[in-house]
């Protein structure tokens, strides 16, 4: 039976702090709490040696009808109430996997790693929705273990739970991982051209194919070329998700 324990690794243990350790952490929680308050992400910290949640943003995305003290209070009670039971083995499953692959990380490059991935939460009444969870350290204790990570999290704009990648700062590629053949594979990130990025941004901004044409010194027959191919690369089929996700994996 799946208890709160499977989430926490014998590969990523903390049992104990130093005071230097400690002294990093000063005052770090106003930071993340003036960066909720500009964002409709939901962001919440876990501490992997108290084993719960040391902050939980009021952005209501992932309270589920709760208040952050109630999940904060929680903690990881909070996913078996509320993440789907399918996408709960999913997260215990990513979990081993991601540690796995952290072990094999030199510690020196731990701290610039993220994990992202997708799965369900249903709020409580009982609707269904796919959000998207990014997790990066934000301290390590001196043997390299996780100590504290910031989850954001964000509505997914994919149709299905997993899509599972690690990808590092200032790298151009990325990991993803395979759930049917149970391996990480390498590839490239997206890169967009400036005609893509440029609809994008118009897009934003609510202009009409007429009305970008314009400033892009293009016909609206090129700006519709240029968006279907921009839909091909993203695997959208429109404007909407097309932000989503180009927002989501940082492409603009």
């Amino acid at each position: 039976m799946t208890n709160i324990g499977d989430f926490f690794s014998s590969r990523n243990t903390v049992t104990s702090i130093s005071e230097n350790e400690r002294k990093q952490t000063a005052d770090y929680i106003k930071a993340i709490e003036a960066f909720a308050r500009t964002t409709y992400k939901s962001i919440y910290v876990i501490d992997y040696q108290k084993k719960g949640f040391e902050y939980v943003s009021e952005n209501p995305l992932f309270l589920c009808g709760h208040t952050p003290d109630e999940v904060k209070e929680m903690g990881y009670l909070f996913y078996f109430n509320y993440v789907t039971p399918k996408d709960l083995k999913l997260l215990l499953k990513i979990n081993t996997i991601g540690f796995d692959f952290y072990q094999k990380i030199p510690l020196a490059e731990r701290i610039n790693y993220t994990i992202s991935y997708d799965f369900h939460l249903k709020n409580k009444e009982g609707k269904t929705f796919l959000i998207n969870q990014k997790l990066t350290p934000i301290f390590l204790t001196d043997q390299g273990k996780i100590w504290k990570a910031v989850c954001i999290i964000s509505l997914s704009n994919e149709q299905n739970s997993g899509n599972i990648t690690v990808s590092k700062k200032g790298e151009n590629n990325i990991f993803k991982y395979d759930l049917k053949g149970s391996f990480w594979k390498k590839i490239g990130k997206l890169k967009l051209t400036h005609r893509e990025k440029e609809i994008l941004k118009f897009s934003v901004r609510g202009f009409t194919i007429n009305e970008m044409a314009e400033p892009m010194f293009i016909s609206p027959d090129t700006v519709k070329f240029h968006r279907r191919k921009l839909f091909e690369k993203l695997e959208v089929t429109n404007i909407s998700e097309a932000i989503v996700y180009a927002t989501n994996n940082k492409l603009i």
